[in-house]
């Protein structure tokens, strides 16, 4: 079972609507550029705009009096929730998913006259998930040769069932619902009440509820008031800066620690960035501070309604470059009032808070930001401004919890990768922390759950979008690179409270556990190893003179096997011009690629020794393991060679073998 990088938040129900917030905003995110798009033509172009073209903005008639149709409107109508629509098929069932929820949705749009949002939103994943729902029902049942006639003529059958229904059913549906959430906001406008809303959005955007609200309801609803006046004040009710920027200048002026020092970061990066985040862990520091927030949040909102002001489109993310951005011609004074006069309030009220209080917010900022991340479910890509830097590491995220989570990760996730997981294993587990989870992958199975991910350094730039918010380091030696020395002693640093005590007492125990092994718990795996290295996969004195022949070499012994047929072998060699398998301590791991291995039948290694060496890429090598895996079959070979190979007296041992059987005699005192 993985280890998990978070803790869990107890609340069930904020952690649902964390997810459907997330889910959503997974949706709008994406396409924020063409929101940009649409406001920026929007505000240029239209009647009311800075250059009023007709033929763009769609007002007015042509030479044939007919209206200008312009691309204000066909943005808007078609483009913005076709590609919300696709994004969120795509997010459940990939390309094939967002094809059929973007058909689904066009029925949606062409029911009613408003944007349908809404309806992308809920028709792009409904297409997606019933359309892999059906391809369930008869996978692995189509004849060969018949794949592609099912799967086209399904995909354009349900989709065009799903688009039938969308026009007939669902856009009269999502069209009441729009209608209603409009009078209800409506009501609050007319009455005055609006301002009220900043005491739910100011705390949810804290625990990270916004998404929610602002992507499900406030951007569908502020467009649609947009196109018919030409902006809405629903864009600002949570993206407006000041709340945020007046919590931050009161640290500056009236906190103390790290809090007071650096503020004037995060206000930067609040500001001008638009990361909101960053100033959630001044506030959790001390809660009452959020009365600040919402202070501001009232006042801005009220200034908003006073001045009859708004933004054409959303701003995302919430910086005061994209605010004024996407400013109505007319409102720029009410904007930058509202955003100033929400900054002064809130400063005031946290600088009262702040004064009043014996705690000045001189708290551990990083226990803050934990909390933080606790409650979003990930690591903050922002929280190094205020923690720190980790010395060693290679971009990425800083973190602010304890390490339990490391993945090593190559183009295979089988031979390299695998390796370097084992032999820092066992140093961590050496080093006192037996319950810190050490895995591998392939690069394309990745996903941002990770608290450190390790890689070859031709590969990190692969990895790192994948993983953005953990710690990655990059090395060029699997086997006994000095970066290891530098995850210990962050899996020490991080792990210094709480359970860690409990692994600090046990590091002699498990120092002995990580070199000897236990008999009772790996019996399967030393079964296993027998069927994975045969006698007839070693060979002691190999024949090749250079790299490619080697692999050959290698690649012959698991063939004669028939663990792979030819073009897993022709893999290795793609696997070594992309990445060097080399690593260390005169060992090389020719292995395939990720898309090889449906060419392996079974799991299989082979060990080949060069007495006098080759050369491999301008390192010496001896000794050539050639592997092939499937599953996790293969893994246990793997540890063993890597405790071999950073042990220089059984390296040793294995130079001066005489017989095969010295060998397997090796590996399996160290799997015993």
């Amino acid at each position: 079972m993985a280890t998990e990088t978070v803790a869990k938040p107890r609340t069930s129900v904020r952690v649902g609507v964390q997810k459907f917030g997330t889910f959503l905003s997974g949706m709008i995110m994406p396409n924020i550029g063409a929101f940009i798009a649409w406001g920026l033509i929007t505000a240029l172009f239209i009647e009311k705009g800075w250059i009023p073209v007709a033929e763009l903005g769609g007002f007015g008639t042509n030479a044939e009096g007919d209206p200008n149709v312009g691309i204000v409107g066909p943005m808007v109508t078609y483009l913005l929730p076709i590609l919300i629509a696709y994004t969120g098929g795509r997010m459940v069932y990939d390309v094939r998913g967002g094809v059929v929820g973007a058909i689904a949705t066009m029925g949606v749009i062409a029911g009613t006259d408003a944007p349908m949002f809404i309806g992308a939103m809920i028709m792009g994943p409904l297409g997606a998930w019933t359309m892999k729902k059906i391809d369930a029902l008869w996978d692995g049942k189509i004849r060969p040769g018949f794949e592609m006639l099912v799967n086209n003529f399904s995909a354009g059958i349900w989709g065009a069932l799903l688009a039938l229904g969308g026009f007939y059913g669902l856009s009269w549906v999502v069209q009441r619902f729009t209608d209603g959430a409009g009078a209800v906001v409506g009501f609050l406008v007319n009455n005055g009440l609006l301002p009220l809303t900043s005491i739910f959005i100011e705390p949810a955007k804290v625990l990270f509820l916004n998404n929610a609200i602002n992507h499900g309801v406030l951007t569908p609803l502020g467009i649609q008031q947009s196109l018919e006046q030409g902006k809405s004040i629903l864009f600002l009710l949570e993206a407006n800066p000041g709340p945020g920027l007046g919590i931050l200048l009161a640290y500056m002026f009236f906190g103390r620690g790290a809090a007071k020092a650096s503020a004037p970061g995060a206000a930067i990066i609040h500001f001008l960035g638009g990361i909101h985040e960053i100033y959630f862990p001044y506030v959790l520091m001390k809660p009452i501070i959020i009365l600040a927030a919402i202070g501001g949040g009232m006042t801005g909102i009220a200034t908003l309604a006073i001045t009859n002001s708004g933004l054409v489109a959303p701003a995302a993310p919430g910086s005061i470059i994209a605010v004024l951005a996407q400013t109505s011609r007319d409102s720029y004074v009410g904007v930058i009032l509202a955003v100033v006069l929400a900054t002064a309030v809130s400063f005031l009220i946290a600088a009262v808070i702040l004064r009043t209080s014996k705690n000045k917010g001189e708290d551990d900022l990083s226990a803050a930001t934990s909390r933080m991340e606790s409650m979003k479910g990930k690591k903050s890509s922002v929280s190094s401004a205020l923690t720190g830097t980790n010395a060693g590491a290679q971009g990425g995220a800083v973190l602010t919890r304890p390490v339990q989570n490391i993945v090593f990760a190559c183009d295979a996730g089988m031979g390299s990768s695998a390796m370097g997981a084992s032999v820092l294993r066992n140093k961590i587990k050496a080093a006192g922390f037996p319950d810190v989870k050490v895995t591998n992958s392939a690069i394309a199975n990745l996903s941002d759950t990770f608290d450190v991910v390790v890689t070859h350094q031709d590969l990190t730039e692969r990895a790192q979008p994948r993983t953005s918010s953990a710690v990655h380091y990059s090395v060029d030696n699997f086997m006994n690179s000095p970066k290891y020395d530098e995850i210990v002693e962050l899996v020490k640093t991080s792990n210094t409270e709480g359970p860690a005590a409990a692994h600090a007492d046990s590091a002699v125990e498990a120092a002995v556990a990580a070199t000897h092994g236990a008999h009772a718990a790996e019996p399967a795996a030393a079964a296993e190893g027998k069927g994975v290295l045969l006698r007839e996969s070693v060979v002691l004195n190999g024949t090749a003179t250079d790299r490619d022949a080697a692999i050959d070499e290698a690649g012959k012994l698991l063939l004669d096997r028939g663990a792979v047929d030819v073009s897993y072998v022709h893999a290795m060699h793609e696997r070594e011009e992309s990445v060097s398998t080399y690593m260390g301590s005169f060992l090389a791991i020719p292995h395939g690629t990720n898309d090889a291995k449906e060419h392996i039948n079974h799991s299989a290694v082979s060990i080949i020794r060069y007495p006098e060496g080759i050369d491999w890429g301008g390192k010496q090598v001896k000794f050539v393991v050639g592997v092939a895996g499937i599953n996790n079959e293969h893994l246990h070979i793997l540890s063993s060679i890597a405790k071999i190979f950073t042990n220089k007296a059984q390296v040793a041992q294995l130079e001066e073998a005489t017989t095969v059987d010295e060998v397997l005699e090796l590996f399996g005192k160290v799997n015993a």
